[in-house]
């Protein structure tokens, strides 16, 4: 398998991006090639420890920032690391995409470069979701879509299902349809038709889950258009380190708490372990022609390494012509509404 790596996308390009890798090639069997600036990615490369025999380099002269807008960037820098390594996995000289640059030109490059799957109306980004004590679940969508339609939230569904079974391994994965009420006539017009939709589905849906269930795991695979996922995401990472900075500020006050914190540090370290997004890795894609994976932006070396070896089955197990193959079912659904 060839893992290919956009090497100057994200904030901390291409420091992390080539310190990450480095670190994955030790671990992994599969070639990992980094797009991007080849010097500046060759003289980091040199700094550290790894396999270069599963290391290559392809040579891109542009970068598109978070601050280019989306479309533009990716029709007018047809040299950037992310057009140049979308084009490269098109035209099967890889068998994943990872990147941490702009998420909205990486969208739009994965729509005009790579297509759609056919039958799926929106791709959609699948977010891990930290569950405390309990793994994770999957938020669909994180962020892609802001405005849905019912079938779409049907889509985001049925392919985080996919996912969710095939790559975390979670048997009939639990799906939860976001809403503000778990009565099944509360919610906007698009969310009660959606709700309908799901329960005619052959996926494990569990009916509508408020935002306050969530963080207790209240499903597996969590569905909403991408303003409300993005939204949820935010506000939870957010609210888990400011209440990490609460209990520092508390635990360094006085002598015992000082104690207090010798003794329970160990215990805040694995705490703080299950909310970090760099230990869950990125976010794929769904619904696109080929695997691409999201990484946040601001990763550094271990969000790398952890997204790479999480990319591994996404591209293994098939994923893609398995939501090809889902889409048969959508499309009966959606004609017996119409009849």
């Amino acid at each position: 398998m060839k893992i290919i790596l956009d090497g100057m996308g994200g904030d901390n390009a291409p420091e992390a991006i080539v310190e990450g890798a480095a670190m994955a090639s030790r671990l992994v069997n599969h070639e990992i090639i980094i797009v991007g600036d080849e010097k500046r990615i060759r003289e980091e490369l040199s700094k550290h420890k790894s396999d270069h025999r599963k290391i290559s380099l392809a040579h891109a002269s542009e970068a598109i920032t978070s601050e280019d807008a989306p479309v533009r960037a990716v029709r007018s820098k047809k040299d950037s690391s992310m057009v140049v390594g979308l084009n490269m996995l098109r035209d099967g000289k890889g068998d994943v995409f990872i990147s941490g640059g702009n998420t909205g030109a990486l969208m739009a490059g994965g729509l005009f470069i790579l297509g759609r799957v056919q039958g799926i109306d929106r791709p959609a980004i699948a977010s891990a979701y930290p569950i405390m004590g309990q793994g994770i679940s999957l938020l669909v969508d994180a962020g892609a879509n802001a405005e849905c339609k019912p079938n779409n939230l049907l889509e985001f569904a049925t392919m985080g299902s996919i996912y969710m079974e095939k790559v975390l391994k979670v048997k009939s994965p639990t799906v939860g349809l976001v809403n503000i009420g778990t009565e099944e006539g509360k919610g906007t017009t698009v969310i009660k038709a959606a709700h309908e939709l799901l329960s005619k589905s052959d996926i494990n849906f569990i009916g509508n889950v408020e935002a306050r269930e969530i963080p207790k795991g209240a499903c597996d695979v969590i569905v909403c258009d991408g303003f409300v996922g993005n939204v949820i995401l935010k506000l939870t990472e957010g609210l888990a380190w400011n209440i990490f900075k609460l209990i520092r500020a508390k635990f360094t006050k006085g002598a015992t708490a000082k104690m207090g914190a010798v003794l329970l540090g160990g215990k805040m370290k694995e705490l703080r372990k299950e909310v970090d997004y760099s230990e869950y890795g990125g976010a794929p894609i769904l619904g696109l022609k080929k695997p691409v994976v999201k990484m946040h932006g601001s990763s550094g070396a271990n969000g790398v390494k952890n997204t790479i070896l999480k990319a591994i089955p996404f591209a293994e197990e098939n994923v893609v012509s398995k939501i090809q193959n889902s889409v048969v079912e959508i499309e009966e659904i959606l004609i017996s509404e119409q009849l």
